[in-house]
């Protein structure tokens, strides 16, 4: 399963290194559109190879679907955290239970069964 991996990103390696030295030529990326510049007195603008802003458009993707995710999923992490709170308070108030059975001399059948599981 390793060398599957390896393979893998050796491909795709290869692939981005085809894609960057066919689209080495200069784009100019600008920040605003050119009347909108002129007007704002803004003229923002940057020239890189066309394969950095390819590649720079693919991360920025990944990192907004990345943080899409994490907020989408925020219900699910705080009720998991609700209930892993839950569980340890249960935990907590069966063995002070089980402690005040032992110490009374009194344990009735439920807590008879856990202590024999546990």
């Amino acid at each position: 399963m390793r060398y599957f991996r390896y393979a893998f990103l050796a491909a795709l390696g290869v692939v981005l290194i085809t894609v960057a030295v066919a689209n080495r030529g200069m784009v100019t990326l600008t920040v605003l559109p050119e009347p909108l510049a002129e007007v704002l007195n803004v003229n923002f603008s940057i020239q890189l190879p066309l394969f950095a802003v390819i590649f720079g458009g693919i991360v920025a993707g990944l990192l907004i679907g990345f943080v899409w995710e994490w907020l989408r999923e925020h219900k699910h992490r705080a009720t998991a955290v609700r209930k892993e709170r839950e569980v340890h308070d249960l935990q907590r108030k069966l063995k002070r239970e089980q402690r005040k059975a032992v110490e009374t001399g009194q344990q009735d059948e439920v807590l008879a069964l856990l202590d024999s599981k546990s």
